[in-house]
C-alpha cells in the first residue's frame, strides 16, 4: 500500500480512475482468491450466467472491453473448462457459454464476491457506494470518443 503522501490528488481524471480501479481490483482479487477466479474472470462468468450465452463481440460490448482483450481474458477460462466457445448462427461467430464446471466456479466465487461487496459498502457506506456505481455508469455511457469503439445509446 503506498504512503498517503504518495497519493496526492491528481488533476488527471484518467489517472485517478485507474488508481482507484487498480486499488479496488486488488481488494476484490484478494477476496476472490480462494475461488481461484480473478475479478476479470468473475465479471465474465457473472455476465454470461446472468444474460446467457453471448457472442464474443456482444460480451465485449457489454463489458466495455475490446474483443481482443476479452479473448485474452477468456483463455484461462477456456483452459480450465469453465466456458466454451460454440459456433454461432453465422459460422464465423463464436458464442461464449458456461460449462457445468463454470456454473460451479461461478457459485463459489459469487459467495466471495458478495463478501467483497458487503465490505466495500461497510467501508464507504451503502449510499456512497450506490452513488459511485451510478456515477461510473454515467461515465461509461457518456459521449466521450472511445477510439473507434462504437457505444450503444442507453
Amino acid at each position: 500500500m503506498p504512503r498517503d503522501e504518495d497519493l496526492t490528488p491528481t488533476v488527471c481524471t484518467c489517472l485517478a480512475l485507474r488508481q482507484a480501479s487498480r486499488h479496488i481490483t486488488q481488494f476484490y482479487d484478494q477476496t476472490l482468491l480462494p475461488s481461484g477466479i480473478r475479478t476479470t474472470q468473475y465479471s465474465i462468468l457473472q455476465r454470461v450466467h446472468q444474460h446467457g450465452p453471448k457472442t464474443v463481440n456482444e460480451l465485449a460490448e457489454q463489458l466495455v472491453m475490446d474483443p481482443s482483450t476479452l479473448t485474452h481474458n477468456l483463455r484461462p477460462l477456456l483452459k480450465d473448462g469453465l466456458v466454451v466457445l460454440q459456433v454461432g448462427k453465422d459460422r464465423r461467430m463464436r458464442v461464449v457459454a458456461l460449462t457445468p464446471e463454470g456454473k460451479a466456479a461461478h457459485r463459489r466465487a459469487r459467495a466471495l464476491w458478495l463478501r467483497a461487496q458487503a465490505e466495500f459498502e461497510r467501508v464507504f457506506g451503502s449510499d456512497e457506494a450506490a452513488a459511485l456505481r451510478a456515477l461510473m455508469s454515467k461515465v461509461t455511457r457518456s459521449e466521450l470518443p472511445s477510439g473507434g469503439i462504437p457505444r450503444r445509446k442507453p
